[in-house]
């Protein structure tokens, strides 16, 4: 059976902290690159942030551009990449996808991996796993003609990744077309109900897309870092909180407990999708 005829399913990702440890920027650019500690980074983030009475992604975004080219580091999309093949990922990782789509194919699933992240797009297409993503929504910098990034083109924060939800729900995948995601498109004749998707998250620019997906019957798994006292206190919290309602260590190896989660998860979707594909209403004559 082709794709096109099997229910579609999604798992879309946070990136840093949620696939890969740490920052994206914090591997190699931020200390190898800049010459600077990360945390002096991210206070001049924030203090600028306050300052200019913006957002704090702009800000880490601009912050990243200017020291780069007080430092004359490269700035071109294939240096980006390049920075990408060097961050570290969790255990496990790059084999977590096609063990999923072959759980999902078994299943007579269509499952598509997405990326929402506040991170950096550019980075992330440079990960050894970027070609498993049907899409990746990251924050990503403009090019001008010799190639170079010379400010924000897409900021991608807490309140703005739920939009990206609705894209996916509504099949609209376009992050510039502002016309198709606001168009009416009744619940259910969306491509991709929230009960065949499942977010996986770590921490606080994760909370009201966390809060949407388990608001409308999908699923927000919390992934926490074992070795990190932070990571896990902040995986509480979104329990806690009613922001999550599943948990699992970072490590997307298989059998391990994260893995095993995403199997029941695939076979409550499928269970689900069955179902309403076997729904047959009485049809009556007019009169």
């Amino acid at each position: 059976m082709s794709s096109d005829e099997r229910p579609r399913a999604v798992f879309a990702y946070d990136f840093d902290g949620t696939l890969a440890p740490g920052n994206m920027q914090e591997h190699a650019f931020i200390p190898d690159e800049l010459g600077m500690d990360h945390q002096d980074f991210w206070a001049q983030t924030k203090a600028l942030a306050r300052e200019q009475r913006g957002d704090p992604i702009l800000a880490y975004m601009h912050l990243m551009l200017e020291k780069a080219r007080e430092k004359g580091v490269e700035l071109t999309a294939d240096s980006w990449r390049k920075r990408g093949a060097q961050v570290p990922l969790f255990p496990g990782v790059e084999g977590w996808f096609d063990r999923q789509n072959a759980r999902a194919e078994a299943l007579n699933l269509d499952l598509r991996h997405f990326i929402i992240s506040s991170g950096n797009r550019e980075i992330i297409e440079g990960s050894p796993i970027a070609r498993h993503f049907e899409r990746i929504y990251a924050s990503a910098f403009m090019f001008d003609a010799a190639g170079d990034a010379i400010g924000p083109a897409l900021a991608v924060n807490y309140t703005s990744k739920t939009q990206y939800l609705f894209r996916i729900n509504k099949w609209t995948l376009e992050e510039w077309d502002e016309v198709a995601i606001n168009k009416v498109l009744a619940k259910d004749d969306r491509p991709v109900p929230f009960d065949r998707i499942a977010f996986f998250g770590d921490g606080v620019t994760d909370i009201p897309i966390m809060r949407l997906v388990t608001d409308q019957g999908g699923a927000a798994v919390a992934v926490y870092n074992p070795a990190s006292t932070k990571s896990m206190t902040a995986a509480r919290d979104l329990r806690e909180d009613g922001r999550a309602d599943l948990a699992g260590p970072a490590d997307y190896s298989d059998g391990a407990p994260l893995d095993r989660l995403a199997q029941n998860l695939l076979a409550e979707m499928a269970g689900r999708a069955h179902a309403r594909g076997a729904v047959r209403w009485p049809e009556l004559p007019f009169s």
